[in-house]
């Protein structure tokens, strides 16, 4: 075999051990976070960092996967991302609204997978929060409401009528808490349009007042380049003229002088 082949073969061989070791990497990430895990858990967050420099290398190689695999693994991996960030947030509140913002994976990672287990993480994840949510509003313990949604059923079947009702009543509180969140999120984003369109116009009015002072201080310094040449040519103009009135006198004074001795000596003194 020819050197160049063989070394086409190595990095093909090497970019798909790369690709089974990102596999299997994510698909423990993903069991790991489909698990109820304490909050000094390290590993899926370690996990997920060696992910994405897995992920990194994977799209530098040469014979890497077609664009669309490459999609869902980031995707994959920007869910877990999200979902560890989500977890560290305080309230439940904002753990439901931005668990509201991933986006799981489309196909299953491994093939024993039925549907995507991003998708049942995504699920359970929001049951999570919405028992915690429950639990803050009625006060109880957020262990004792922190199950999954099929255990929430379960629990739902032996209640009794009035319980059902107080569980919709409940239900439709959440739901109603959900919907202002919505709506408030939706006000602070068109204040913040308004505000960007609001700056941009005054940014347009600042910059149109600087181009109108720019060209004041230009005509300004052009009038008085001018003033100081008129000046010039005034003062110029105020010597020449002094200069020829000295002149004049200085002549008419020679003049008078020379007409007195021509005028004694052509008229004697009488005796």
């Amino acid at each position: 075999m020819a050197p160049g082949a063989e070394g086409s073969s190595g990095a093909a061989m090497a970019a798909t051990r790369l690709e089974l070791n990102l596999m299997r990497l994510l698909s423990r990430c993903e069991a790991l976070a489909a698990e109820r895990r304490d909050p000094e858990e390290w590993r899926l967050e370690k996990y997920v960092a060696a992910l994405e420099d897995m992920l990194r290398e994977l799209k530098k190689q040469s014979s890497k996967p077609a664009p669309e695999l490459l999609n869902e693994y980031s995707r994959k991996v920007d869910f877990l991302k999200g979902l560890l960030e989500a977890e560290k947030l305080s309230s439940s509140t904002e753990k439901a609204l931005a668990n509201q913002f991933l986006a799981p994976g489309r196909t299953p990672t491994t093939a024993k997978e039925r549907t995507p287990a991003t998708k049942t993480v995504h699920l359970q994840t929001k049951a999570r929060c919405t028992g915690q949510m429950r639990s803050e509003l009625l006060g109880t313990d957020p262990l004792a409401t922190d199950d999954s949604e099929e255990l929430n059923i379960r629990k739902r079947k032996g209640l009794t009528s009035d319980e059902k009702q107080s569980a919709v009543e409940l239900d439709a509180v959440l739901q109603h808490h959900q919907d202002m969140q919505e709506k408030l999120a939706e006000e602070m984003l068109s204040l913040a349009r308004s505000l960007k369109n609001n700056t941009l116009a005054a940014q347009n009015v600042i910059k149109q007042d600087n181009q109108t002072l720019s060209h004041s201080l230009r005509m300004a310094d052009q009038n008085f380049e001018k003033l100081k040449d008129e000046s010039d040519r005034l003062e110029q103009h105020a010597k020449k003229s002094v200069n020829w009135l000295l002149w004049i006198m200085l002549i008419v004074v020679c003049f008078i002088f020379i007409s007195m001795i021509l005028f004694i000596r052509i008229f004697p003194k009488l005796k």
